[in-house]
């Protein structure tokens, strides 16, 4: 699923509501004014890191980014929705997710569903506010948090703060894996 021209146009359209500048958000964040250019533009999808930065510093929710439309109330995803790979959302860092229960709002948490292939993965560290909870569904990967690294496997799960520098290298094939991100 390219997510890109929609998304951009959502981080736009919230930036501009706040009269805030290309140059102010991307300082804020700590990347380049191209990159977030690039990101509203839709010519690339970047990494949930990058996403849970831009949201922080417009002071709103990746969820707010990915979906125009609020729900409150229960929200009920079926295996089909995600488990169908037009649905996913592939990143520029070679990973494709799905966040659940995006339209939902006021959420003191954000799960999402992960593939990353070995062949597709970019080796790079990430660091974002918050705590994680990652648990492996199918597939085998090494996850490094800090200076320790964990091999994970179907059943086997890890709980971090994401403030600290954590990578994740697919040792199968293929991975899937849930994880939940709290800002709290």
């Amino acid at each position: 699923m390219d997510l890109g021209p929609k998304l951009g146009k959502q981080i736009r359209y919230i930036r501009k509501q706040q009269n805030r500048t290309l140059d102010e958000i991307a300082s804020t964040c700590g990347f380049s004014k191209s990159l977030l250019s690039k990101i509203e533009n839709g010519v690339t999808t970047p990494p949930i890191a990058t996403l849970m930065k831009i949201a922080e510093t417009l002071g709103v929710t990746v969820s707010d980014l990915l979906e125009e439309n609020k729900e409150v109330g229960t929200i009920y995803t079926q295996a089909s929705t995600y488990k169908n790979n037009d649905k996913l959302i592939k990143t520029e860092k070679g990973y494709s997710f799905y966040a659940f229960a995006a339209a939902r709002q006021d959420k003191i948490m954000q799960p999402y569903y992960f593939v990353a292939r070995k062949s597709e993965v970019y080796n790079h560290a990430l660091s974002h506010k918050g705590e994680e909870f990652v648990f492996v569904l199918e597939g085998v990967m090494n996850y490094k948090v800090g200076d320790m690294e964990y091999t994970l496997g179907p059943g086997d799960s890890i709980y971090f703060t994401s403030l600290e520098e954590h990578t994740l290298t697919p040792i199968s094939d293929e991975v899937k894996y849930m994880a939940i991100f709290s800002s709290n």
